[in-house]
């Protein structure tokens, strides 16, 4: 049994993934800054006899984290595994079109890369970044001189190759890769791994409104999505808990440390010819 704690556990993968390994006994520590979805979480865990609580925390707020992390002490211990589940994009970093076309510089209905927020931006960047980053320092010294504890950050088929339109997102979670890997060697001594889950295309409330119109049909942007994913569909969220058993799990993964971990139906291998 482990003491699990999982930010953005509210939403729809890392919501699958607390429900998943608190089925396998363990303690799910579950935060988010909207703390009406952790308690969803949390009901769905203990209607089928888990053990699992939900606190409101804000991942940018380092005394917001220590806060919880103390309240976490006194309910469950130590924390044994951290997964850094928060993050997410901004309709302020989103350009209207997929490449730059001259003469909509001064469309108010259109948003340039020149007209992208500065401080949508940086939210962007800031949540994927700081938000993996923050809960690391309030937590990872719970693992220190313990075994069989790890880090898993979640990054994106973004690290790889940026996507159109979301330019902030992309950048971020090539950050996210990068610090995985950073924080892989600089905790290694410890016996504390660090790895990253790359998800390819699932659907999810952040991005549904891309993909899908008002009336539930696939946008453009989703058939070249799935056309250039050779599975030619988007994945389920139970198709990630294979991955995250495996490396959450120092028995079976134990001499993996700083991987970055591509779950995305072959999108990273197609080249598109």
């Amino acid at each position: 049994m482990k003491n699990i704690v999982i930010t953005g556990a509210g939403g729809v993968l890392c919501s699958a993934f607390a429900e998943f390994l608190a089925q396998k006994g363990n303690n799910i520590a579950l935060l988010d800054i909207n703390l009406e979805a952790a308690k969803k979480t949390e009901e769905r865990i203990i209607a089928k006899n888990g053990n699992a609580k939900a606190y409101k925390a804000d991942v940018l707020d380092k005394e917001d984290l220590k806060s919880v992390h103390s309240k976490i002490l006194k309910d469950f211990g130590k924390c044994d595994i951290l997964i850094n589940g928060a993050g997410g994009n901004s309709p302020k970093c989103t350009t209207t079109h997929e490449i730059f076309e001259k003469g909509f510089e001064n469309d108010d209905e259109v948003t340039t890369f020149f007209d992208l927020d500065k401080s949508g931006f940086q939210f962007v960047f800031d949540l994927n970044i700081l938000g993996t980053l923050l809960p690391t320092q309030v937590f990872a010294p719970d693992m220190i001189g313990k075994s069989g504890c790890n880090i898993l950050n979640i990054s994106s088929m973004n690290a790889y190759r940026p996507l159109t339109k979301i330019p902030a997102y992309s950048a971020a979670k090539a950050g996210v890769s990068n610090l995985t890997q950073w924080l892989a060697t600089h905790f290694a001594k410890e016996n504390i791994r660090v790895n990253a889950l790359a998800p390819g295309f699932f659907v999810t409330n952040q991005n549904r409104g891309l993909l899908f119109d008002e009336n539930g049909n696939p946008t453009d942007r989703t058939k070249k999505i799935l056309n250039a994913t050779p599975m030619g569909r988007f994945g389920d969220e139970k198709e990630l808990l294979g991955a995250l058993e495996f490396l959450t799990d120092s028995e079976k993964s134990g001499f993996i440390t700083g991987v970055i971990l591509p779950v995305d139906g072959g999108f990273s291998a197609y080249s598109g010819v």
